[in-house]
């Protein structure tokens, strides 16, 4: 029996996902605040198991090499922000992580929605949800959506990179997976939009 087998029949799990600043986050923390809600988020899971110390950790240095340590720390910490331009430059580079981390991902988040099955909704928010098949442990899904030029604009804000740089990693990141079929709600996420799109989520849970 799978460990998904395990999951509430009863408990809501909505998975949230959309692709790279589409504004996930922004909306996982709203509702959470404003609902009281637990979120468990696909991308810490993926950070604490790039931990030094673990065995994944060793996996990742094995194959990338020192280059992605952070050399300005004494404990031999990942450079993520240097990690993602690799591996969003090379696909081979990135399948082969993600491959490594998102069966790990999965059981421990499958695990924290066992842990909190007394709570009636919960708040995943999963990246890469369909790219991942995340889908089976999900009650329903959401999926946020922004317009390209709001997409390239907060890359840029947020993690301080180029135009050209934003574009790349938003190219990395296309597929032909149809996401709006697949997904329960759609919201979309433009920065006009907020006021409304807050009333529509306060109206769902």
């Amino acid at each position: 029996m799978s460990i998904v087998d395990n999951l509430s029949i009863t408990q809501k799990r909505i998975g949230l996902t959309g692709n790279i600043a589409s504004g996930k986050s922004t909306i996982a923390k709203y509702i959470a605040d404003s609902k009281n809600l637990k979120i468990l988020n696909a991308d810490n899971y993926s950070k604490k198991f790039l931990n030094s110390g673990t065995e994944t950790y060793e996996k990742i240095i094995n194959y990338f090499g020192d280059e992605i340590l952070d050399q300005s720390c004494s404990n031999k910490k990942i450079n993520f922000k240097f990690l993602k331009k690799i591996i969003f430059d090379n696909e081979n580079k990135r399948e082969w992580i993600e491959n490594i981390l998102h069966p790990l991902i999965k059981r421990k988040m499958v695990e924290d929605c066992i842990k909190y099955k007394n709570d009636k909704v919960l708040i995943l928010e999963i990246p890469l949800l369909f790219e991942a098949k995340f889908e089976s442990i999900c009650t329903e899904i959401w999926l946020i959506k922004c317009s390209k030029e709001n997409q390239i604009k907060r890359l840029i804000d947020r993690d301080k990179i180029s135009h050209d740089e934003a574009l790349k990693i938003i190219k990395a990141q296309s597929n032909n997976i149809r996401k709006e079929e697949k997904s329960q709600k759609i919201f979309e996420n433009n920065d006009q939009d907020k006021e409304q799109l807050f009333k529509k989520i306060n109206e769902l849970i």
